[in-house]
């Protein structure tokens, strides 16, 4: 055997802790035991002694924790997906794989690996105080970071840029807008077309269309789109209006620089407008369309 692979640095390196407890991969065993076919020997020797390794000896990664170990640890290339999630030895684990694998290093290397696990159970005991401040430190930074990442949200949710071509990701951002609205939906559009309607379908609430003569929705469109839909939407023809607005249960106004059923074809952007807006601008003409 390589005399690096079996020193005490090397052997420490590969003991990591998952579930609270210290483990090392079915791929650095099969390393250090010298195993010809690798893991296959591994598993083999594992299955011919099932009764031998209950779940606290020996268990199987879920792809979130081998997510974790990826990188330099399974040697996963960029782009790539492991077909079998490893397996893991907890230290009487590994005591137990010393007796079934049958290689000229096993017992040699085990006593080295027990030693190991000794060393560094103590050495994390010793160090618990360091340890705990660090995991406060750690987890003091998840929450700064969560935070920040809320800030950021509410910054881009404010306004959205959208470039040519991002068709796909103006639908995806303006349906999620619209399936906010709880009771009422307002959809302001002077060229309102089947779009429109492809957009709306799922969406729960009451839908209100505000659109103009030169829409291309017809009265046949709308009304199998209400049978099959439930008679959710209602649709306003007006010509005195240009610009583009969702409003979502009279409250939230976002302002859309172009006509739905040209989303993501030019630059545009979906502005949300300030509180107060609806009331000061778009109250009076909404109401005098639909109450009329």
């Amino acid at each position: 055997m390589k005399e690096f692979l079996i020193s005490d640095e090397n052997i420490q390196n590969k003991i990591y802790e998952i579930r609270g407890i210290q483990v090392m991969f079915d791929s650095d065993l099969a390393e250090f035991y010298e195993c010809k076919n690798g893991t296959k020997d591994i598993n083999k020797a594992v299955k011919r002694n099932v009764e031998r390794f209950p779940e606290d000896f020996y268990f199987q990664l879920t792809p979130m924790e081998c997510s974790r170990f990826q990188i330099g640890t399974l040697n996963v290339k960029r782009g790539q997906n492991l077909k079998y999630m490893p397996h893991v030895f907890t230290e009487q684990g590994v005591a137990m794989l010393a007796s079934v694998i049958h290689t000229e290093v096993a017992a040699d290397i085990s006593v080295r690996i027990m030693r190991n696990f000794v060393a560094m159970r103590h050495y994390l005991s010793s160090n618990s105080d360091i340890y705990q401040t660090l995991d406060n430190i750690n987890n003091k930074i998840i929450e700064h970071d969560e935070k920040i990442n809320k800030l950021f949200e509410q910054f881009n949710r404010k306004e959205r840029l959208f470039l040519s071509g991002t068709v796909y990701d103006a639908y995806y951002y303006l349906h999620s807008i619209l399936k906010e609205a709880k009771n009422e939906l307002i959809i302001m559009d002077p060229y309102a077309s089947l779009d429109v309607l492809e957009l709306i379908k799922d969406i729960n609430s009451k839908i209100i269309l505000i659109t103009s003569n030169k829409s291309d929705l017809t009265e046949k469109q709308i009304n199998k789109f209400n049978k099959q839909y439930n008679n959710k939407l209602r649709v306003f023809k007006n010509n005195k209006f240009h610009d583009r607005f969702v409003i979502l249960d009279r409250n939230l106004v976002y302002h859309i620089g172009t006509s739905i059923n040209y989303l993501g074809k030019k630059v545009f952007s979906i502005v949300l407008q300030e509180k107060g807006f609806l009331k000061s601008n778009l109250e009076n003409f909404i109401k005098s369309i639909i109450d009329k």
